[in-house]
């Protein structure tokens, strides 16, 4: 998922950071294309943050560990990454905000995301096709889209720049992050990931719908039938939402090698040390094994509790500090 954070996404979380703070790093390896018609790529391989981005890592955590939540998206600040379920559960019925259910699994998992969406969601979720809302110019797999395809997708989803949108999953915060981070390269900074997903909302004792409506499969399908339509140099229906790029929350893969040899700014791959090491062979046909060199390796499971929720500001800290990956922060 992005780049990570997550393993697929890869990772979900470690994209999770500050608007304020630049994400240098979003994978491993990718190329970009900025305000051109080109697609630019991104692929979901290891991820990595850069230094910057721990700091608001840890703000992140601290903005909802041990705070009264807030019951009103408008109090909500767009520094924050994550909400709580129990804020999500007094806000679920606000016109102006939007849920997906962004569930993404690693092939070795067997699991359907839209299987378990169908069988369980939170009330109104709408489902995020992480590997269908991705660049069709490639076959790396998920890689990030170009504008007009994203913003084609994300309307037929009937999401509007006004709205805001919090991004959950089925295991508790991993791909939800890369959908996270896709909405903020693309401009819209109204969005956040749902602290420990499905598993802290059902443990939480709150409703689920347990079948899908029929607009919502309908919407699910139209908006990958609007990025096919893009790709392919067909007219697409009217757009609800409109993109800006965000260039500095992406580097390419020419940016990538350069740092490797400048060291300017520290690489973190949030997958399993067997993996980063390459004695683990990788999940997905096709992707080699091993690390950008210079790397360091903190395992994106390390920055979450038992129920999958986020550390808190202190221990996230603390972590990082250990790895000697926080005396840079900017």
């Amino acid at each position: 998922m992005a780049s990570a954070v997550l393993s697929k996404s890869l990772f979900a979380y470690r994209f999770l950071k500050s608007s304020s703070t630049s994400l240098l790093c979003p994978k491993p390896r990718f190329s970009l294309s900025a305000f051109t018609r080109k697609p630019f790529h991104l692929q979901a391989a290891p991820i990595y943050y850069s230094n910057k981005v721990i700091d608001s890592f840890t703000r992140m955590a601290s903005s909802t560990v041990g705070a009264q939540p807030s019951f009103s998206t408008l109090a909500m600040s767009t520094n924050e990454s994550v909400v709580s379920v129990d804020w999500l559960h007094a806000n679920l019925r606000e016109p102006d905000l939007k849920v997906l259910d962004a569930s993404w699994y690693l092939p070795d998992e067997q699991r359907n995301p839209l299987q378990e969406y169908q069988v369980a969601h939170i009330p109104g979720a709408l489902f995020f096709d992480v590997d269908g809302i991705s660049d069709r110019t490639t076959n790396l797999p998920h890689m990030l889209p170009s504008e007009e395809a994203f913003a084609a997708a994300v309307s037929a989803l009937g999401i509007k720049n006004k709205d805001g949108v919090v991004v959950y999953d089925g295991k508790g915060i991993f791909s939800a992050a890369r959908v996270w981070w896709m909405f903020r390269a693309f401009g819209h900074d109204k969005v956040w990931v749902l602290d420990g997903g499905l598993p802290r909302w059902r443990a939480s004792e709150y409703d689920v719908e347990s079948s899908a409506s029929g607009d919502a499969i309908l919407k699910a399908s139209a908006a990958s039938e609007a990025i096919e339509k893009v790709y392919q140099g067909q007219m697409v229906g009217p757009t609800t939402f409109e993109t800006k790029f965000q260039p500095h929350l992406v580097w390419n893969l020419d940016q990538v090698k350069r740092n490797i040899e400048d060291k300017t700014y520290q690489h973190i791959d949030a997958r399993s040390k067997a993996r980063f090491d390459g004695v683990a062979p990788e999940p997905r046909k096709g992707i080699r094994s091993g690390h950008v060199p210079g790397s360091k390796c903190i395992p994106f499971p390390q920055m979450l509790d038992g129920s999958q929720t986020l550390l808190s500001h202190e221990e996230l800290k603390k972590k990082f500090d250990q790895e000697g990956t926080s005396d840079r922060v900017g």
